[in-house]
């Protein structure tokens, strides 16, 4: 009987130490090779959540515009929330900046009381220098903006 009990632990077999190595090699090359795709993605999400932010808040401006025939009154940025006198009512909840949430978007507008007025919209937050290059950025550039008259544009 002992002999077959000795047989069996003879013919079981675990991992060696180098088999275990070898394994977390490979799982350290696959980590290194997604973290940065992963973190990358992340970063073109934001920009464009950001955009779509942007957005929301022209065709709010675009909105009061249509309903007052000309764009809210103001001269220096204005912070963008939905409790704002102008174009709150506009907005269902305030833009929140995925890469500063504790920032808040401002928009400006330019000859308000004439018929060329103009509006810009910037983003408080510093996004990847890598994200924007759809919108003209380039290494030095990591903010977004828009305006009125020219969209989308890195600064």
């Amino acid at each position: 009987m002992r002999q077959v009990h000795e047989r069996r632990r003879e013919g079981e077999r675990g991992f060696t130490l180098i088999e275990m190595m070898i394994v977390v090699a490979i799982i350290a090359i696959l980590v290194a090779i997604l973290v940065p795709n992963f973190m990358r993605a992340r970063a073109q999400a934001q920009t464009a959540a950001c955009e779509a932010n942007l957005k929301e808040i022209a065709t709010a401006l675009e909105l009061y515009q249509t309903d007052h025939q000309q764009y809210p009154n103001v001269t220096s940025p204005t912070d963008v929330t939905n409790q704002e006198a102008n174009i709150g009512s506009y907005l269902r909840q305030t833009p929140v900046d995925p890469v500063a949430p504790s920032g808040t978007y401002k928009y400006s507008i330019a000859n308000p009381s004439s018929g060329n007025a103009t509006y810009t919209i910037q983003c408080p937050g510093q996004h990847d220098p890598n994200t924007m290059t759809a919108i003209g950025g380039t290494s030095a550039k990591s903010s977004i903006q828009y305006d009125s008259t020219s969209g989308f544009t890195a600064f």
